[in-house]
């Protein structure tokens, strides 16, 4: 069984959202953090770098979000895709851990960098439920992830994008989001 490694409140309740929604049994191992468990050895083995997320998946292991995201899509999704629809997810799963997250938490960048992201991300909102049209992808668990934890850590007013605000609305409401971001994971 696939074995997701995270922390309290950490990146992988956003790996943890995507195994829910694409039905992937799997076990969540939390590390205490406080005490150090992602230091130690047997941890790093697993990822030298000591963060969290990390899967486990048969002998496979696999650390970062955005890559762990990728590789479950590849391995578990119902479709094979193409090079081109792989690029588009790559290109939307980089988009959120890159310059979303940095445009938005990154404090230095924000007054600059969210008007234009989010206007942007609410002009393809206005015309569709997900951002890459009528189906609910990765790419809205990479990117909805980002979006849903501004009003959790930020509480930045978002009252100037309405479909924004309407698609995290849309996305917290969805049971796979409830038991990982949603539930505190």
């Amino acid at each position: 069984m696939l074995k997701l490694y995270g922390g309290a409140r950490s990146r992988a309740s956003i790996v943890q959202w995507y195994l829910e929604e694409i039905k992937v049994p799997y076990e969540f191992i939390k590390l205490d953090m406080q005490a150090g468990e992602h230091l130690k050895p047997e941890y790093l083995a697993i990822n030298p770098v000591g963060k969290v997320p990390a899967i486990v998946d048969g002998d496979f292991k696999l650390w970062e979000s955005g890559a762990i995201l990728l590789y479950l899509t590849d391995k578990y999704g119902k479709t094979a895709l193409s090079p081109e629809e792989r690029a588009v997810f790559s290109q939307w799963t980089l988009f959120g851990n890159s310059t979303l997250a940095t445009g938005i938490f990154v404090e230095a960048n924000r007054e600059r960098e969210m008007p234009r992201l989010l206007t942007f991300l609410n002009e393809i909102l206005e015309k569709q439920p997900f951002l890459l049209g009528n189906e609910f992808t990765v790419v809205d668990v990479a990117v909805g992830s980002i979006l849903s934890y501004i009003p959790i850590m930020l509480k930045l007013d978002l009252s100037p994008y309405p479909a924004v605000l309407n698609y995290i609305k849309q996305l917290s409401e969805r049971p796979a989001f409830q038991k990982s971001i949603g539930g505190g994971a």
